[in-house]
């Protein structure tokens, strides 16, 4: 009985075939088989209409497609294919080595079977499969290398392609590997921050998306301040005004009295509004608070002096009501705010009483003018200062819920 071959060339001698050569055969198989697991073939890409032919030689080591893996050579001025035999069922590495700019399309020597195909710019390796199927041998990829795979060193890029681990976690670190920015997860959030790039002659910008109204906050660290630049970014929050004792007059009816006082001569002179020890007296002014002004609460700080040396308790009192465009002035005051402040026991010494407790302004709008009255309640039994307090200006805390007033 005559020996046998399989798809691949590998010869199968039969029983009592070959005596005397049988060493030189099975060398021969093995050196095959060695071929086809680790064996590197060079194969020159015919530039032209024809297909390059790999081949298997029975029994000998000459076949071009008896080798693992194939590298494919030459210069290409057009779209080329290579070609495997029939009913070879294997997998080989095969690599585009050719030069040009032209697809290399990987199939059987006939048939209808599936194919594989080198891009015109794809210049790696494929990992292929041939099915063995009779008449319709199928090629078929599983890609691997250069052209596909992502690597820890290689400038690659990725498309369409999610990361599912890693994930960008908590922090996002700097070349050095120290934190450059740190990310905390809210649990089913909503709203988020956009960065967007910008053209010339206009700058990025980072937005707040999500929903229909959403904020930006932005949150200095201890003392840390918000800055663009090197200068402080002025945002919302608690502003202050002063109403200098000079910016004040007296009411007409039971009005303070308003004094220029001398302490020594060059020395600073104190514009004061002098309140009475037996019998309430009051003052008035008014503000045009800015647009920003949320009209909710304020508070109240008194600064004043002593006419004599009392350590008795003054008391203050503080009210305001808003006046709108066609409204009548002549309305009455709202709720007042008491400020208690013992005198210090020292004429001329400047004193700064308490901040008040919060105080609502009547009709409260910050496009009206709101009228103000500070007042001593000097008929209050709590009040034991027994001599003028001099107020020399109050200052005035209200809240923003804008930057400015645009």
């Amino acid at each position: 009985m005559a020996s046998t071959f399989t798809d691949l060339g590998l010869e199968l001698m039969a029983t009592g075939e070959n005596a005397g050569t049988w060493g030189t055969k099975t060398n021969a198989n093995l050196s095959l088989v060695e071929q086809l697991t680790g064996g590197v073939n060079s194969q020159a890409v015919t530039d032209s209409g024809t297909p390059t032919a790999l081949t298997i030689v029975d029994g000998e080591l000459t076949g071009t497609a008896q080798h693992r893996v194939i590298e494919l050579t030459g210069t290409i001025s057009g779209a080329r294919v290579v070609t495997f035999p029939l009913l070879t069922e294997n997998f080989y590495i095969i690599k585009n080595g050719t030069s040009g700019a032209y697809t290399v399309q990987l199939k059987a020597v006939s048939g209808s079977g599936a194919t594989v195909t080198f891009a015109a710019t794809d210049k790696g390796y494929k990992l292929i499969y041939l099915d063995g199927v009779a008449t319709n041998t199928g090629v078929f990829e599983a890609s691997i290398g250069e052209a596909n795979e992502v690597t820890l060193t290689g400038t690659q890029t990725l498309t369409n392609k999610t990361l599912t681990s890693p994930k960008i976690g908590t922090n996002i670190l700097d070349t050095s590997g120290n934190e450059l920015l740190n990310l905390t997860a809210t649990g089913s959030a909503v709203n988020e921050l956009t960065l967007a790039n910008a053209a010339t002659g206009d700058g990025p910008i980072l937005s707040a998306t999500g929903e229909t109204n959403v904020d930006i906050n932005l949150n200095p660290k201890g003392t840390g301040t918000l800055k663009s630049g090197t200068a402080a970014v002025k945002i919302a929050g608690l502003e202050t005004i002063w109403v200098p004792a000079a910016a004040m007059y007296p009411s007409t009816t039971n009005g303070a009295s308003a004094q220029q006082i001398e302490t020594t001569a060059t020395r600073p002179d104190m514009k004061v509004l002098d309140f009475d020890a037996g019998t309430d007296e009051f003052a008035q002014f008014s503000i045009a608070f800015p647009k920003s002004w949320n009209e909710g609460t304020i508070t109240y700080q008194v600064f004043w002096t002593p006419n004599n040396t009392s350590t008795g308790n003054c008391l203050f009192n503080l009210t305001a009501v808003s006046v709108g465009d066609g409204d009548t002035i002549d309305v009455t005051y709202g709720t007042n705010s008491l400020i208690t402040d013992a005198g210090i026991g020292t004429v001329e010494d400047q004193q700064v009483s308490p901040v008040s407790s919060a105080m609502t302004v009547k009709n409260a709008a910050a496009d009206k003018l709101t009228y103000f009255m500070l007042f001593r309640d000097a008929n209050d039994g709590g009040d034991t200062f027994t001599g003028d307090a001099r107020v020399l200006g109050i200052k005035i805390f209200f809240t923003t819920d804008a930057a400015n007033d645009a």
